[in-house]
């Protein structure tokens, strides 16, 4: 039996509002700051909000947010409570959303351009080739973020050196190879940090703007 237009109108409707749900959800650029950061694993209220540079209030009022949708859960570990992306297809959602962003906005262009141009930088045409590069040893795959988020997930022969450990741990990095440095993504600028001072100590060093959640790759819990 067909369904009255009416009533055929009304089901659109609320699939269309269900799915504008996550649309609200992430409206708030601090939100999508905060599925970033949870991109590279899971994370305490205390430890977003201080890198994502709000208070606490506001950090619990956006997971809020982002748990109601569907699109971060919680855990609690002893006196911890630990929020962590509810899938993989919450980062490649936030992958995607950003690149269209990127692809349709000049002026976000412009300020990408601005603020993470580096002279030499690899694309995701590279990628194969890194690998097969970092596997022989010939290029030396730097991950400069924090090392619980390279526990958590990192890049293929990726070794961990946190960009506050970078200049003085200069002497473990060999001579006369490329080096590749990465972070959270092309909005992070720890990775264009790393290259500058590795290149005023005369090493020969390329960006890659890329990090975990543009390879697909899912964090994990570390083990205890």
């Amino acid at each position: 039996m067909t369904k009255p237009p009416f009533e055929t109108r009304r089901v659109k409707d609320i699939l269309y509002e269900q799915v504008a749900r996550i649309g609200k959800a992430t409206s708030s650029p601090k939100r999508l700051e905060l599925i970033e950061l949870l991109c590279q694993g899971e994370k305490t209220v205390e430890a977003l909000a201080r890198e994502s540079a709000i208070s606490m209030k506001l950090a619990s009022a956006h997971l809020r947010e982002l748990r109601a949708a569907h699109l971060v859960e919680t855990e609690r570990s002893g006196k911890n409570i630990y929020y962590r992306i509810a899938n993989r297809e919450v980062a490649e959602f936030w992958v995607a959303i950003r690149s269209l962003a990127e692809d349709r906005l000049v002026e976000l262009k412009m300020a990408l351009a601005r603020i993470t141009h580096a002279p030499k930088e690899l694309t995701p045409k590279d990628r194969d080739a890194l690998v097969k590069a970092a596997r022989k040893g010939e290029v030396i795959v730097l991950d400069v973020r924090p090392t619980e988020e390279f526990a958590a997930a990192h890049l293929p022969y990726a070794q961990s050196m946190p960009i506050d450990q970078l200049k003085s741990r200069l002497a473990e990095l060999p001579q006369g190879r490329t080096i590749v440095a990465y972070c959270r993504g092309p909005y992070c600028l720890m990775a264009k940090d790393a290259v500058d001072l590795l290149k005023q100590q005369g090493l020969d060093a390329i960006h890659l703007p890329e990090g975990v959640a543009e390879w697909g790759l899912t964090p994990v819990r570390p083990s205890a």
